[in-house]
Formats: C-alpha cells, sequence, structure tokens
C-alpha cells in the first residue's frame, strides 16, 4: 500500500513538474538577432540597426509566424557586423540568430530551428567576362570576393582560397562591376537581390558549387521544448502552405 502511495506520488510529481515546465516555456522569450541579408532579412529604412516591426524579409515573417503559433516570446534586432551578432547569440543564454547556414563546424554549437530557406552557393561575373568554371578549383587563379564571416567566406578558406573580404557583401557587387575582383562567392537569390538593391544588374552565375538551408542557430541553453514548438510551428506553416506564400511576396 505505501509502496503504491508512492508510485502514485512521483507520478503526482512528475506531471505537476511537467505542467509547470510548460507554462514556464509558455512565457519564455528569445532575444533574436540579425543582419541585412535582402530577401531574407532586411531594416525597412534599409540601415544598420533595426528593431521589431521595422524589419522586414522572408526569414523575418516566417519567424514572426513561427513564434506566434508557437506561443514563444521574441524581440528582433538587426545589428551590424555579422560576427558580433553571430557570437552573442553563441555565448548568451536566450539568444538566436538569423538567417544562418547549418554546415558541420557549427553544428553542435546550437540549437536548430528550420529550414527557412535555400542558399544556394555560386560564383557570379560580369556578364561580358570570359570566365568558365566547371569546379570551384579552377576559381584559384582569379580573384574571388566574398563577405567576412559568412559561411561561403569560411568555407573557401577552409579549401586554401585567399577570398578578398568586405564588411558588407553588397559591396562585392560594386567591386565586380568595377573589376577590382573576377567573380562574387555570395548566395542565390541574396547575391542577385544584393545587386538590385544597389542599382546593379546583369551578372551571370558561372557555377554553382553548394546548396544550403538557412536557419534560425539558438543559443544551446535554450530549453529543448522551447526548440521542439518552435520547429512543430514551423512545419505546420510550411504543410500549410504559409511559408510559400512568404517567399512569393519577396520574389
Amino acid at each position: 500500500m505505501f509502496k503504491r502511495f508512492l508510485l502514485v506520488l512521483a507520478s503526482s510529481a512528475l506531471c505537476l513538474t511537467s505542467t509547470v515546465f510548460a507554462a514556464d516555456t509558455s512565457r519564455y522569450s528569445l532575444v533574436l538577432l540579425t543582419e541585412n541579408f535582402p530577401p531574407y532579412n532586411m531594416a525597412k529604412n534599409g540601415k544598420n540597426f533595426a528593431q521589431n516591426q521595422n524589419l522586414e524579409g522572408i526569414a523575418v515573417d516566417v519567424l514572426r509566424e513561427t513564434f506566434k503559433r508557437a506561443d514563444i516570446g521574441y524581440s528582433m534586432t538587426l545589428r551590424f557586423p555579422w560576427e558580433r551578432i553571430y557570437h552573442l547569440a553563441l555565448d548568451n543564454p536566450g539568444y538566436g540568430v538569423f538567417v544562418t547556414a547549418r554546415i558541420p563546424e557549427r553544428e553542435a554549437l546550437f540549437k536548430w530551428v528550420g529550414p527557412i530557406g535555400p542558399d544556394d552557393w555560386v560564383l557570379l561575373a560580369r556578364a561580358n567576362s570570359p570566365i568558365t568554371l566547371t569546379s570551384l578549383e579552377q576559381a584559384r587563379q582569379y580573384k574571388v570576393g566574398a563577405y567576412k564571416g559568412d559561411a561561403i567566406a569560411l568555407a573557401l578558406e577552409e579549401k586554401g582560397m585567399a577570398p578578398v573580404i568586405v564588411l558588407r557583401d553588397q559591396d562585392n557587387a560594386r567591386k565586380l562591376l568595377a573589376g577590382q575582383i573576377d567573380l562574387w562567392a555570395t548566395g542565390d537569390p541574396a547575391g542577385r537581390f544584393l545587386a538590385r538593391q544597389v542599382g546593379i544588374s546583369g551578372f551571370k552565375t558561372v557555377l554553382r558549387f553548394n546548396q544550403a538551408e538557412l536557419f534560425l542557430a539558438l543559443n544551446k541553453e535554450v530549453p529543448d521544448e522551447v526548440v521542439a514548438r518552435l520547429q512543430k510551428a514551423l512545419d505546420q506553416l510550411r504543410a500549410e502552405g504559409v511559408v510559400d506564400k512568404i517567399r512569393a511576396k519577396y520574389l
């Protein structure tokens, strides 16, 4: 009889703990950091600082709907540079950064929610460029521009290449047009969107060398329950066609 009482008591305590934890996660709030990375995240005024309703883009809209459905609190801040906000999310409990490529080197550093959208890696050249490539290895002989701290730049460096680094990816569009670099290593559709933003078009893709998916990366101290609720909400939105509708709005 006493053993049965202990089992009932333990079971009741477990249920109570689960209920309290669920209630706590419903009040949980995350600090979400991002950068200007059109068309996924961008400040409405085009500057390098914006908060909450002054942000727009595919990922911004998708995450707003995801957090709303998951009933998780959040704030959004767009800041510069990328390396700073990346390390803030890496080092601070309750923080997250978006959007970022989920690559093997980062896998164990964060908890992940996604994918939010694709980001193919391409090498762009001027429309009149004679450059033709069938492999990334062939690009070694050219001056390749990339963006500091970006997964593409890191991947090139890991392959022994030495990309010319800038602090803002759209600066590579200007440098490519001016002939200061031969190729621009960037994402698709992000690169073309950025180029159009600064009034540049007509680049051609000479090599598509990787396919990546973009995610929300959360600090490892974020509770698993919060991560699971966000993932479930995003999966539901995708199944209902909401994510496709948001993408169509920008592309």
